[in-house]
């Protein structure tokens, strides 16, 4: 029986998929959204450190993942407790990481449904949460 499940949000119409999807099939789970703040989303060079400005990068982004996160659990009707985290990271990495050390019990993703090259070359946070989460994952699109 599922009763702790994290959902990956972003903001996409992939995640708002996710959580309704969620909704519908658990909707007496306890539910933990987890956004995932990448530092390669900052255009800092390699090997630079910090770069100038990028305190107020990460502010800009915690204070996005915030934002995305009410928006998200306002949105979405569980009987079950909703909890929200922001993590930093690789999203997949991360998203795994934090199935892992939590005890979820189900991982819920979006997925932009990318085929061929495109995939290769773009990667895949959900296939990637596939291959290596501990506990079972969905991927909704």
């Amino acid at each position: 029986m599922t009763k702790r499940i994290l959902v990956g949000v972003d903001g996409t119409e992939q995640a708002a998929a996710a959580l309704s999807f969620v909704a519908e099939e658990w909707g007496d789970a306890d539910v933990t959204l987890v956004y995932v703040i990448d530092p390669a989303e900052s255009k800092a060079s390699p090997g630079a450190g910090v770069p100038s400005g990028g305190e107020e990068w990460y502010e800009r982004a915690r204070r996005d993942a915030e934002a995305t996160l009410e928006e998200a659990a306002d949105s979405l009707a569980v009987e079950g407790t909703v909890e929200t985290a922001t993590v930093v990271g690789k999203p997949a990495t991360a998203l795994v990481e934090y199935a892992a050390e939590h005890g979820v019990d189900h991982v819920v993703v979006g997925s932009h449904g990318r085929r061929g090259i495109s995939r290769v070359v773009l990667g895949s946070v959900a296939e990637a949460v596939v291959r290596t989460s501990p506990a079972p994952v969905t991927v909704v699109r």
